[in-house]
Parts: structure tokens; C-alpha cells; sequence
């Protein structure tokens, strides 16, 4: 019978086994079992069960997830439901939310889906207890390997959630930000990978736009380059989020104007300078939380090279110096400026906060 649970990144299950097997004598991990990448499946256990669990997550770093097998059973829709909520019952309190995790491997006349449908209806039966699908007190691991399921009841703290309740959210402040970036010029290659580093950040951060802003005469094809490199890395990082993201991404628009016109267009709304000139985030921090927090859009400006011509700064909101004493290059600096401000913004508790989703019943 397997008594623990194992999940490792592909690769590293022969080497957690191994160190599973020197820090918990005479058991037996098994790696791969039917040759399932990731998987770890540890037997014939000396000690408790809870004891080898906690040897194992405080020993082998290699270890993405384990839990203590509570049954393993025939992996048939019915069984698998019985054996769940016999288990739920002592493991879930009516006061508390649940969800129900599969993962299925092997051929099988079921979905995994189907599966969290028909054993998450049981375990509600058994225990009324509601089905919280984010943010659930307990979970219901069903681990389906050909013939056989292996089902465990933990806390939810075995999963690591990329959001939880109060966490801050900073999406609607990036979405009202534009920013003016002046073009980077010198040789074609160099242009070029500053372009797409570029792009990738600002897509990265899903800010509302780019504007391409250059205040003098450009050569053309040093222009093009420097937009082409941008576009690259907007698609490239978007392509990425679209894949992985579990909500719609919003791609960066760009477009290009002349820095001046964009300074005159933007009248009335809040622009921000960044420049060595300019004063510590610290010391604007009554500016910077009115401007944040308010409702107009917020433009910042970045330079490239020599920096901002400085007759800009008349017309700006706040000049502000996100790191003093050093210059930041042209390829790194948005990024920075947006880390800096969201840094300083959740120190001092101006971000919304995360509330959580509607549960599923």
C-alpha cells in the first residue's frame, strides 16, 4: 500500500527517492512509477505515517508537494466518491470549505472533472460543507494512477496560491499608466535587444500604453529598429501570458509621438519625470500617494541616453530620482521605475487589497 504521496519537479524524482530512502531507512520510494514523470511513491513505511511526512517536507528540498495517503482504492467513480466522503467525515467540518484536486493518469471511460463533480458532491452530502474552489479550508486529493486512486484530505496550505485574501492588487494602478519612452539610438544590433527588453517589461506590467517619444531628429531606420525591438517583446511576453495567465491579458499598445506633443496632449493630466535631477521617492511620497490614488491618468516619462531635455520639467507633476547617485541604463529603467513605485506604494498601505472570489456551491 503507498502511504505517502510524492510530487517533484520532472526530473528529480530518482534523487528524492534517494534521499527519501537515506533519511527514512528500510521504506521504499519508488520513482516514476509507470513511468509518470514527477512522482514519488513511498511504501512499506517504519515509522508514522505523519512522522515520515514531516522528515520528508523538512529533508528533501526537491519536493514540490507530499501528503499522507488516507486510501487507496479502486479508481472507479463510485469507490473513489464512498471512500472520499467516509474519509471527509472526519477530516471536514461543516463550518469549513472545501475543494476537490484530480489529477488522472492512464486511460479511463472519466474525466477528471467528472471526478471533482461526483466525489465533491459527496463529500458535500457527508459533511455540508460548502465547495469553495479558490480558497478552500481543506482539500481533496484524488490521484489516479491507471487502476488505482490515491485520495488524502490536507489544509490548504499545501498549495502556494499566487493570491490570497488581502494581498495587494496592483493591476488597476498599472492600467492607468502611460509611458513615454524616448528612443534609443546607436548601433543597429545594440537598438534592437534594448527595444525588445524593452517591450517585454512594459508587457510584463500590462501598463495602459507606450508612446515612442523622441524630442529631436532620429535617423529612420535606427526609429524602426528600436520599434521593431519593442513589438518583438511585447508578443513574445504576451504570447506567454496568454498561455499561462487563468484571466484575459491586455496587450500593450504603442504608438509614437513627438515628446513635446505628448507633454502638450497630456495637459491636465498627472506627468511624472524621471531624472537624476529629480528628488527621492521619500521625499514626494504626499505627491506620489495623491497622484496614485486619484482618478486622472498617470504619464511617466523616461529617457534614453542623455536623459529628459529639462524644459520638460516646468510642465511635469513631480521629477522624481528612483535610484540617487546611480544612472540607471536605458533597457532596465522602466522596470525599475515601476518596481520602485510599487514598492513604495505598498509600504505605505496605498494598494488595493484583494478580496477573494465567489465561491462555487
Amino acid at each position: 500500500m503507498v502511504e505517502i504521496f510524492v510530487k517533484t519537479l520532472r526530473g528529480l524524482e530518482k534523487i528524492a527517492a534517494t534521499k527519501i530512502e537515506e533519511i527514512i531507512p528500510n521504506c521504499k520510494a519508488i520513482p516514476r512509477p509507470y513511468g509518470y514523470l514527477g512522482i514519488v511513491l513511498v511504501k512499506n513505511l517504519p515509522i508514522e505515517k505523519e512522522k515520515a511526512l514531516e522528515l520528508i517536507l523538512r529533508n528533501v528540498e526537491e519536493v514540490e508537494k507530499a501528503f499522507v495517503v488516507d486510501a487507496e482504492v479502486k479508481a472507479s467513480l463510485n469507490e473513489m466518491a464512498k471512500v472520499a466522503a467516509q474519509i471527509a467525515k472526519e477530516k471536514i467540518d461543516s463550518s469549513e470549505t472545501f475543494a476537490v484536486r484530480t489529477t488522472r493518469r492512464g486511460t479511463h471511460n472519466f474525466t477528471s472533472i467528472d471526478v471533482n463533480i461526483v466525489v465533491g458532491d459527496a463529500v458535500r452530502k457527508a459533511t455540508n460543507a460548502e465547495v469553495d474552489l479558490n480558497f478552500p479550508h481543506k482539500i481533496v486529493w484524488v490521484e489516479i494512477i491507471h487502476d488505482k486512486a490515491y485520495i488524502s484530505i490536507t489544509d490548504s496550505r499545501v498549495e502556494h496560491h499566487k493570491m490570497y485574501i488581502g494581498k495587494p492588487v496592483i493591476l488597476p494602478i498599472l492600467h492607468k499608466i502611460t509611458v513615454a519612452q524616448v528612443p534609443y539610438t546607436g548601433p543597429k544590433e545594440a537598438i534592437k535587444k534594448v527595444g525588445v527588453r524593452i517591450g517585454r517589461s512594459v508587457q510584463t506590467f500590462e501598463i495602459k500604453e507606450l508612446y515612442v517619444t523622441p524630442f529631436y531628429k532620429v535617423k529612420a531606420e535606427e526609429l524602426s529598429t528600436f520599434i521593431e525591438g519593442i513589438i518583438e517583446g511585447i508578443n513574445s511576453r504576451y504570447e506567454i501570458q496568454r498561455r499561462t495567465y487563468h484571466r484575459r491579458v491586455r496587450k500593450v499598445e504603442v504608438y509614437v509621438q513627438d515628446l513635446y506633443q505628448f507633454v502638450r496632449d497630456r495637459r491636465g493630466e498627472y506627468i511624472i519625470t524621471t531624472s537624476t535631477r529629480g528628488k527621492s521617492i521619500l521625499e514626494l511620497k504626499d505627491e506620489i500617494l495623491r497622484i496614485f490614488s486619484g482618478k486622472k491618468n498617470i504619464n511617466i516619462l523616461i529617457g534614453a541616453r542623455e536623459g529628459l531635455p529639462t524644459g520638460i520639467f516646468r510642465y511635469s507633476t513631480i521629477i522624481v530620482d528612483v535610484a540617487p547617485s546611480i544612472t540607471i541604463s536605458t533597457d532596465f529603467a522602466f522596470t525599475s521605475i515601476i518596481t520602485a513605485f510599487i514598492t513604495a506604494l505598498e509600504l505605505w498601505n496605498a494598494l488595493p487589497k484583494f478580496e477573494g472570489r465567489k465561491k462555487s456551491k
